[in-house]
């Protein structure tokens, strides 16, 4: 009876998220990249404010957010959604990352595009080049804002693999899913409160972001993500009239697709010691969980990255070794292997010449 339930539960979870509304959409898993559901997903279509996205993450890694700069009109000239700047006002990086990502504002855009690349082209040319390393084959930046522009255009997969990789950005992260922020800027600044567009924060278990989006051209336009037990989902749906049901019913195909399988690793036991009162130790080494389709999971493999030696003296708890976890070719986790135990340098250890070689060489593997 309960296999019978789930099964219910299952079809019509897929019922619902099949029947979207999107001209494209695309379910994936955040975490591996793994596309769990499709519809035109390699479609090239325009994505209004979803551009922000690639706008706010080259913003977020900027190594300084607390810098300042003065509006000029330049900057605050543009048509559309606005977080309120004006000529002359003084306002933060970090204000403006939420200025893009709560009020969607194309002026904290121009202003961000201006800022740091000189002008809106140079930093769409930063943009494109940004994505070329992500490998979005699919995608080019004309406008930092998502302003209708020849040439301007994304696809739902470019987009949801630029959000998962965006997410990873704390602070990219942390303005996302705030619902409100209050903020300071103006001339001279003033504190005043932001709100998110995206209402699904409120209503929907997880959400994290991302960014909706909308002009007459590309539609209602909306990315979406929500983590649940240390995986995530990530949703795209490009000119989609009812996207906010979507996005609930795609997000919830994608946890009901993925299944937990829990990883011990075999090999972490035990790490040679030199120069030490033993003469090896014990390793820790946590197992992990990942979250995949039951299909895809003979897809996960690890590599365990030790030295052959180690030289005392070790504290317990000391990292000395890591493992990488992969999704196919892709490294999805580090996980560190640390000392179960603590080894003392002997205090006359008879060292010879090819142990100080042997230091020399485990030295350099280690910090390689």
């Amino acid at each position: 009876m309960i296999l019978i339930c789930l099964l219910f539960v299952l079809l019509s979870v897929s019922v619902y998220a099949t029947d979207t509304s999107a001209k494209a959409a695309i379910v994936i898993n955040g975490i591996t990249g793994e596309v769990i559901y499709e519809h035109n997903a390699n479609e090239r279509l325009p994505m209004a404010s979803t551009t922000k996205i690639m706008t706010a993450l080259i913003l977020a890694e900027q190594e300084d957010l607390s810098k300042e700069i003065s509006c000029t009109k330049e900057m605050v000239t543009v048509e559309g959604s606005s977080m309120g700047l004006l000529v002359g006002d003084r306002v933060t990086y970090h204000d403006l990352l939420y200025g893009m990502l709560l009020a969607s504002g194309n002026d904290a855009a121009n202003t961000t595009a201006i800022s740091i690349g000189g002008s809106v082209q140079k930093f769409a040319d930063i943009m494109n080049e940004k994505a070329k390393e992500l490998n979005l084959n699919n995608t080019h930046f004309v406008t930092p804002s998502g302003l209708d522009a020849e040439g301007h255009f994304t696809t739902a997969h470019d987009l949801a693999l630029l959000a998962a990789y965006a997410l990873k950005n704390e602070e990219f992260k942390k303005a996302a899913s705030s619902y409100t922020a209050r903020l300071c800027y103006g001339n001279p600044p003033y504190q005043r409160t932001l709100t998110n567009h995206n209402k699904l924060l409120k209503s929907y278990n997880g959400l994290v972001g991302v960014k909706t989006g909308f002009t007459k051209k590309s539609g209602r336009c909306l990315v979406t993500a929500a983590e649940r037990d240390g995986t995530q989902i990530v949703v795209v749906t490009l000119n989609d009239k009812n996207d906010w049901q979507d996005h609930k019913n795609l997000l919830d195909l994608g946890f009901a697709c993925i299944e937990k399988t829990t990883h011990n690793f075999e090999g972490v036991d035990y790490l040679n010691i030199l120069s030490g009162n033993k003469e090896r130790i014990k390793l820790a080494c946590d197992s992990f969980d990942t979250y995949v389709k039951p299909e895809n999971a003979s897809k996960i493999s690890y590599k365990i990255n030790l030295p052959e030696y180690y030289f005392a003296p070790v504290d317990c708890g000391k990292t000395v070794g890591y493992v990488d976890v992969y999704f196919e070719d892709k490294i999805i986790k580090k996980i560190d292997i640390t000392s179960a135990e603590d080894v003392q340098l002997l205090e006359n250890p008879k060292e010879t010449f090819f142990d100080k070689v042997l230091k020399v060489f485990i030295k350099i593997m280690i910090n390689v």
